[in-house]
């Protein structure tokens, strides 16, 4: 007899963050591999957008707002997907924004805003679909991290600080779960080309290049793509039951060298 019940037919996931870079990324991913996907963020026309391309391509999309910052927008969040594609599976984590700041010059509040949407917002989705997930004694919850987190970068110190905190939450979930069905897993990204930081201006990007090759962050110019990354989470979620990855760290590979 099998340890564990094989995953169901048909597995709803939702991702966050869900109208650009990773997050787009890995809702394509997750519905190219048969997944029915809801599609959350504040820029809801960029994920209706993407839910339809997902619809056109023969996959099941929908889209809802979501601003994790607040706790009213999950709750109605996870009431529309599961009204729309029927009990959550999988969820994934991946909202989140990235400011460039000194510790000692960032505003405390703008702290605690970027902690309450990459710590904060990922425990408002626990709250919202773990419960569900223990009762049917199956579900996969993926948290995006950072590389910050075993490498802490200048300038970003409420991202790491928020990235460390939910590694630790993560890590306690695994304890806490076991032996419910329920995997919290954590896909660990380094450098990766998405919109986060595109709206420096030029002095701060230039500033936190030069101390990112100061502190050793640098060695090559290659960054990953979005889909390198949702590539790892959705080898995560498609683990078969009784196995689980409960760390993934995704680094991008240097420039071939001349031979």
């Amino acid at each position: 007899m099998a340890r564990f019940e094989p995953h169901p037919s048909r597995r709803p996931a939702v991702v966050t963050g869900a109208s650009s870079g990773i997050g787009a990324a890995t809702a394509t991913a997750l519905a190219m591999a048969g997944h029915p996907v809801a599609l959350g963020a504040r820029r809801a026309e960029r994920c209706e957008e993407l839910a339809a391309t997902i619809r056109a391509g023969g996959g099941e999309a929908f889209a809802h707002p979501l601003d994790v910052a607040d706790g009213d927008s999950v709750k109605a969040f996870a009431q529309a997907a599961a009204e729309n594609l029927g009990a959550v599976e999988v969820v994934v984590s991946s909202a989140g924004d990235l400011h460039a700041q000194r510790l000692d010059e960032l505003d405390s509040d703008d702290f605690a805003a970027q902690v309450q949407v990459h710590l904060v917002g990922a425990h408002r989705l626990v709250s919202a679909f773990a419960p569900g997930m223990v009762a049917r004694r199956r579900g996969d919850i993926v948290f995006v991290s950072s590389d910050v987190v075993r490498s802490p970068r200048t300038r970003m110190g409420a991202y790491v600080a928020a990235k460390s905190g939910v590694e630790g939450m993560a890590r306690q979930m695994q304890m806490e779960l076991e032996g419910t069905g329920v995997r919290a897993s954590l896909v660990r990204p380094g450098p990766t080309s998405t919109g986060m930081g595109m709206n420096w201006d030029a002095e701060t990007t230039g500033k936190v290049l030069e101390e990112w090759v100061k502190w050793g962050h640098a060695r090559h110019p290659y960054f990953l793509r979005p889909s390198d990354v949702a590539a790892a989470v959705a080898a995560v979620v498609g683990m078969p039951r009784g196995a689980h990855l409960t760390l993934v760290e995704v680094q991008p590979e240097a420039p071939l060298e001349e031979r």
